[in-house]
């Protein structure tokens, strides 16, 4: 019974007093694969104040698909890249199809890329090699400046690796630490850099003080808000399905941890989502 509990969806928050942006999604790993899915999960989420989201893609199947999805509802943004523990083969042929999906009018960035260095030890034949990691995400750091789009970042368990690799290549003018991971010192190092933070339901996290001290040092014009949906299902429900409907949950123990005022922050993360994607006031309208 407990494991069946667990996959249930969390029940549905309070709606927010003022919208959110949802910065990094996967809308498929959801369940939801067609148009209507699609509509309905957004309809979940609008219905507690999640304006629009933006469904990232982890591997080339993905990327095609998101790229579809944005299509779909005016609601839903989409970001193509190879995640990097899928790139121990990146042949010639997907960098090329990347360069074309990134280049979609609602294809708002280049992501999820970077480095992940917790696969590599935990199951190191079963992953990327970190060169090749690292090759790639140099790759989508060029990609990105071409195209003039954001570039948002997977980082787990690779900190210094992920920052000297920016300053190696020269870093897009709009970086995102998607689910950002570090400590005070790390969030400082990036905050310097210019580098946006969004923050998901591992905020909420008990055991999470390190990455809560961090949430404390951001600028509101540097700070999103994320699910990453259907992983991370934030405090009290963690552990059961996530999906975009969550964030409040999160945008809330946010609030709480930086002592705001929960309408100021979900305002200034949405502002800050607005100008790094473009999004635009058209997401409030599902399309026909």
């Amino acid at each position: 019974m407990a494991s069946e509990r667990r996959r249930e969806p969390a029940p549905a928050p309070p709606p927010l007093p003022v919208p959110v942006i949802d910065a990094h999604t996967h809308l498929d790993a959801c369940g939801a694969t067609d148009a209507e899915g699609v509509r309905a999960a957004l309809d979940r989420a609008q219905a507690v104040g999640v304006l629009a989201v933006v469904t990232v893609a982890d591997d080339m199947a993905a990327a095609r698909w998101v790229t579809e999805a944005a299509g779909w509802d005016r609601r839903v943004y989409a970001a193509v890249a190879l995640h990097p523990t899928r790139t121990a083969a990146f042949p010639e042929a997907d960098r090329a199809e990347l360069e074309r999906l990134v280049t979609a009018p609602r294809v708002v960035a280049v992501g999820e890329t970077g480095l992940d260095y917790y696969w590599t030890r935990v199951d190191p034949d079963g992953t990327a090699p970190p060169e090749a990691q690292r090759e790639a995400f140099r790759w989508h750091i060029d990609l990105a400046k071409r195209v003039g789009k954001p570039l948002m970042i997977h980082d787990r368990d690779a900190h210094d690796d992920v920052l000297a690799v920016l300053d190696q290549e020269g870093a897009p003018e709009t970086v995102v630490f998607h689910c950002f991971s570090g400590d005070a010192a790390m969030a400082r190092r990036c905050l310097e850099a210019g580098y946006l933070l969004s923050f998901a339901g591992t905020v909420t996290f008990r055991n999470a003080k390190a990455l809560r001290e961090a949430a404390v040092l951001v600028p509101d014009g540097q700070l999103l808000v994320e699910t990453d949906a259907p992983f991370l299902t934030p405090h009290p429900h963690r552990g059961r399905a996530n999906e975009p409907a969550n964030l409040p949950y999160t945008v809330r123990e946010l609030a709480a941890v930086r002592g705001q005022d929960v309408s100021e922050l979900a305002d200034a993360t949405r502002g800050t989502a607005e100008r790094a994607f473009g999004v635009l006031g058209s997401a409030q309208e599902p399309a026909q």
